[in-house]
């Protein structure tokens, strides 16, 4: 196995962790993020009001969410950032075989 393959094992790991840490050791965190405000605002206009679908997975806290939402951020940003970068090394690659 090369040095960049364990390299690029060790920083996948390490993502790993820094998702897994947080879920794993954070009991009652509060946080009145824009879920909070929202729900709020609809018991204000309408107390009766219930949700139409239950979560499927109920975080432990709002830290926990905010941490869910910033790493679908980021995969999400990664994941265009490598189909972006692998059309334009195409495109690239394309011209110079092409003279």
């Amino acid at each position: 196995m090369s040095s960049k393959a364990k390299t690029v094992i060790i920083l996948l790991l390490v993502c790993v962790l820094i998702a897994v840490v947080p879920l794993a050791f954070i009991k009652d965190s509060e946080f009145g993020g824009s879920d909070g405000a929202a729900e709020e605002a609809i018991t204000e206009i309408d107390p009766t009001y219930e949700a139409w679908a239950d979560p499927v997975l109920e975080p432990p806290g709002g830290e926990t969410e905010s941490l869910l939402f910033c790493l679908q951020a980021a995969l999400g940003a990664g994941v265009f950032g490598y189909c972006f970068g692998m059309l334009r090394e195409r495109s690239k690659y394309q011209k110079s075989n092409a003279n």
